[in-house]
């Protein structure tokens, strides 16, 4: 017997129980976005490795260990994209749709990520991610968070979740707080992880985001970035707080809060959870005004979020946020005798022609009353319509309830769709 071939690590299977646990947070997602007025847009699942160095940064832990690189046949260097926003930019760049214009947007799909496989932390994962270009005032800012705030109420969720928010300030700013942090990091070298002294210099900024508590210690007494602030990014930070005051969005302010990308500068945000372990982030973004010019673009202004979906489906499931999943199939038809077999999809057609949205699964490959009905009754189904030969010829068909203590009944094929109609 040939071995059997597996799934790559971390690149999972989803299954039919679960696609529809996926079905149905697509659906919200969807929704609720589009009642903002954003609009979908899809892009490649390969790009230019250069697009990510150049905007995730060359010293991040994505593209020195965790993208999934290789070259060609031409030689290119290629890579699975391992976020959205670097590749959304891209996008409206080279199709013009950036550049003086106001976009709201929104993308759905896979990423790859060369990360240790865990709990809610995939090799390939799914994002949802929301970009808005062409407005650089605090009022976008407020509105991509109150987004996602609605969209925890929609999940029924928002108890469980709780708003970071922190300003990175101009660019210029960012440099004198670096150059500040750097000086003081320089005196507690000797105390430092290795992880610390490597990106002391690199990008000392992630220091800030160290999970060692000792690091986190040294952290204590360091300059904070809100002493660093421009004025006009304190002004927008606050302007921001604000409106989020008004809109009665509760939030904290975590001035260590800075993100894993290069890009981002102002306003950046995090939703997290205590229900989910370790993996706590359900949900962050922020402003990456430089970012458009950056990759080749005129100059724009940008605000923007991402959230792993497979995190948001394991919140949901741990706090049996579900809900009620429809069945697979409302109706199984059996049919018995070689005329009512060759019916019976004639009859399913017409039935979800009268009742729009109805599921009807058409039984096929044979066999006796009994094992049809075996199969209707491990059918999600609630009712099975048994149409014989002899029924068939007088117009009939035999309803049989499956879910509830009802007696079956005979009815014309004409009174079949009104009862359907009240099953969804």
């Amino acid at each position: 017997m040939a071995k059997q071939i597996q799934a790559i690590r971390g690149m999972n299977d989803c299954l039919p129980g679960d696609t529809q646990v996926w079905q149905k947070v697509e659906t919200i997602l969807r929704d609720t976005v589009a009642s903002f007025g954003y609009q979908e847009i899809r892009f490649p699942i390969v790009e230019s490795t250069d697009l990510f160095k150049r905007s995730i940064g060359e010293v991040t832990d994505i593209v020195e260990k965790e993208m999934y690189t290789f070259e060609d046949r031409n030689g290119d260097s290629l890579t699975l994209r391992p976020e959205g926003t670097a590749v959304c930019v891209r996008a409206g760049n080279e199709n013009g749709l950036l550049y003086n214009q106001e976009q709201r947007l929104w993308y759905m799909g896979p990423m790859f990520r060369h990360e240790r496989p865990q709990k809610g932390r995939y090799r390939q994962f799914h994002q949802f991610g929301l970009e808005s270009f062409g407005v650089a005032t605090a009022d976008m800012d407020a509105e991509v968070i109150l987004l996602t705030a609605r969209l925890w109420q929609a999940f029924g969720v928002s108890k469980y979740v709780r708003l970071e928010l922190n300003s990175l300030g101009s660019n210029q700013a960012r440099e004198e707080y670096r150059n500040a942090l750097v000086a003081y990091l320089e005196q507690h070298i000797e105390h430092l992880d290795e992880d610390s002294k490597r990106r002391m210099y690199s990008n000392p900024l992630r220091v800030l985001d160290s999970k060692n508590p000792d690091v986190q210690a040294i952290l204590g007494n360091a300059p904070k970035l809100s002493q660093h602030l421009d004025a006009e990014s304190a002004e927008h930070f606050a302007n921001l707080c604000e409106r989020l005051d008004a809109a009665g969005v509760e939030y904290q302010v975590n001035e260590k809060l800075v993100r894993g990308l290069d890009y981002y500068n102002r306003t950046v945000f995090e939703w997290v959870t205590e229900s989910l372990g370790a993996q706590g982030t359900v949900c962050a973004g922020g402003r990456y005004d430089g970012l458009v010019e950056q990759l080749g673009g005129k100059a724009t202004p940008a605000v923007g979020f991402a959230m792993g979906m497979e995190r948001l489906v394991l919140l949901l499931q741990e706090l049996d946020c579900v809900g009620d999943i429809r069945r697979t199939s409302d109706v199984y038809l059996a049919s018995l005798g070689d005329k009512a077999s060759i019916q019976a999809p004639v009859i399913a057609a017409q039935l979800r022609e009268q009742v729009p949205g109805i599921r009807i699964m058409v039984h096929a490959g044979g066999g006796n009353f009994k094992k049809q009905l075996k199969r209707a009754d491990k059918s999600d189904a609630v009712v099975a319509l048994i149409l014989g030969d002899d029924e068939l010829a007088q117009g009939l068909v035999t309803v049989k309830y499956l879910r509830e203590h009802k007696d079956q009944q005979t009815l014309e094929l004409s009174q079949v769709a009104t009862l359907l109609a009240d099953l969804i």
